[in-house]
């Protein structure tokens, strides 16, 4: 090791300074023992644990570690009378040497992992070493462009806008933030679209921990609908699954726990009638799945309000279910105004999820 090591700190020194530069400053191998002048070196030998670039009354040296190919050494270069002289020069070229090797690998990371058209944020750029300061640098040189406060994208050869599917691919796959698509959007994108009516600008459900807070300065912050974990007593990540889009996979609730997030949205943010023709659609829901989600489900109205619609389509996964194994608490919960209260969960309804018996008599 100690002769590939001096080998190749021979050939870079050459490259740098030439054979009359290395005569001059030869490298010698002292263990902890600084030369106080040139006269007495020896050429390249192996003895002792540090690398000493000698020089003539060499004071207050301070090593550093630096990489060369394959391997690394401690090296020392600084001397306080070689502010001007070819030892300085060298000095500056090895500091620069593995800072420009480091910052190629910073370069290839962004280039293989941010495609075209994909974002990323200061948080995970500073994650990878890429600091404010090289992040304009990459502007200067077209590698990113600034998108809002915070954030960044690769631009691209074809215009386009930062679409919602691209943003949130962007900051599951590449800034891995827990967001997770839900509620209304994560069953359009799994083939309810066609059961839910079709809005122009659909809002954009994400579930999660910890959302990005650039997403509220984006220039369609309004569409971005963000939730909490809360619902459930469990990770954000649990129950979810990757769903194909044009930009890649996203991330997203299964339908049965996306149900019971679209229940949650009654019925302040969402109509009972969304509600009921995306229940129409669940026909090949998992019943065991939709077990373990609502004991885990934290919020009353939820489970009770599930129970109302799972009786009215009666699919062929509800007589798989007992209400009696879930907690569904106490008292009458008023919900809608000119509602009417089930008689079975104790919640206000509208006439049209009343059992058919309780309709026609109007209680």
């Amino acid at each position: 090791m100690f002769a590939r090591t001096t080998e190749a700190v021979q050939v870079f020194a050459k490259k740098v300074f030439f054979n009359k530069h290395l005569d001059r400053f030869p490298l010698t191998l002292r263990g902890d023992a600084l030369a106080t002048s040139c006269e007495n070196l020896e050429p390249c030998t192996a003895h002792g644990d540090h690398w000493v670039l000698a020089c003539v009354q060499a004071c207050s040296l301070n090593p550093a570690r630096f990489e060369f190919g394959g391997f690394s050494t401690l090296w020392v270069y600084q001397s306080a009378y070689f502010q001007n002289s070819p030892l300085a020069k060298f000095r500056k070229l090895a500091i620069l040497y593995p800072m420009r090797r480091q910052n190629e690998t910073k370069l290839k990371w962004l280039l293989e992992t941010v495609l075209p058209g994909q974002l990323v944020d200061t948080s995970t750029l500073e994650r990878h070493g890429i600091t404010r300061m090289l992040a304009h640098k990459y502007i200067d040189s077209g590698w990113l462009e600034p998108v809002v406060r915070g954030l960044y994208r690769r631009p691209q050869v074809v215009a386009g806008g930062a679409d919602w599917q691209r943003v949130v691919r962007s900051l599951q796959h590449i800034m891995n933030y827990s967001s997770v698509v839900g509620g209304r959007t994560a069953l359009e994108l799994q083939g309810f679209a066609h059961y839910l009516p079709m809005r122009g600008d659909q809002d954009v459900h994400l579930y999660g921990e910890a959302h990005p807070t650039w997403l509220k300065r984006l220039d369609e912050a309004g569409r971005y609908r963000l939730h909490s974990a809360k619902l459930f007593d469990m990770k954000a990540h649990e129950e979810t699954t990757e769903v194909d889009s044009p930009v890649g996979l996203l991330k997203c609730s299964t339908p049965e726990r996306a149900i019971l997030e679209l229940l949650d949205e009654l019925p302040k943010h969402e109509s009972a009638h969304i509600v009921d023709t995306a229940f129409e659609g669940l026909v090949s829901a998992r019943p065991r799945r939709l077990e373990k989600l609502l004991a885990s489900c934290t919020s009353i109205k939820v489970k009770r309000l599930f129970f109302v619609f799972a009786d009215k389509h009666a699919h062929a996964w509800r007589r798989h279910l007992s209400p009696e194994r879930f907690d569904l608490g106490s008292g009458p919960r008023a919900l809608f105004d000119k509602g009417q209260f089930h008689p079975h969960y104790k919640v206000s309804v509208p006439p049209e999820l009343m059992p058919q018996s309780e309709a026609r008599h109007g209680t």
